[in-house]
């Protein structure tokens, strides 16, 4: 367990920070970059947490158990290196696979898609197409890091699953898709006013 007396240590006032394995790297490098991006994830994703808490306890559920493996993920991606067998706490193949089995569940009861999904509907929906797009954004930086050092593959392959598993949720929290807002193609083109 983590136990934290101060909050404040000074020692990242020059704009450096220590990495979970000791060494120090500036604050605006890929992998601190990557690690803000997946922070940002899961604090959105505590909002829709929040919303998901007021009627739907077993999106709650599932929403708890990403939040935490989204700690696990930055863990992972703070201790450079990619071998699962190191001994350091990495995203592993059986919390893919749960994500997996979530998004398949979640999924059987949706309608069937006919357009692409516009960002809305229910709040709680809303709530997770932003957690879902800053999965994406927190995917982009973690591949972006894999370009100089090595990365977990599992870590990738997670954060990818994790913004479909925030898709059908959302999707779920529309009444299982009844109410997407759909992609009208060219909708106003011709128009001068709405």
């Amino acid at each position: 367990m983590v136990k934290l007396n101060k909050i404040y240590t000074r020692s990242g006032d020059e704009g450096i920070t220590s990495l979970g394995d000791g060494t120090r790297a500036q604050k605006n490098s890929i992998r601190l970059m990557a690690i803000g991006e997946i922070d940002e994830t899961n604090t959105a994703i505590g909002l829709a947490h929040v919303e998901a808490n007021k009627g739907n306890p077993d999106m709650a559920t599932i929403l708890s158990y990403v939040q935490n493996d989204l700690f696990d993920l930055g863990a992972d991606i703070s201790r450079p290196g990619n071998d699962p067998g190191d001994g350091k706490l990495r995203i592993t193949e059986i919390q893919v696979k749960r994500l997996e089995q979530e998004i398949d569940k979640v999924n059987e009861a949706l309608s069937a898609l006919t357009s692409f999904v516009l960002p809305g509907g229910d709040e709680l929906a809303a709530r997770l197409h932003l957690a879902r797009a800053t999965a994406r954004r927190a995917e982009r930086a973690m591949v972006t890091l894999t370009i100089s050092e090595p990365v977990n593959q599992q870590a990738l392959v997670y954060i990818n699953r994790l913004s479909d598993l925030l898709f059908v949720l959302a999707r779920a929290a529309n009444n299982d898709g009844e109410t997407d807002v759909l992609w009208q193609p060219g909708l106003t083109r011709g128009r001068n006013n709405l």
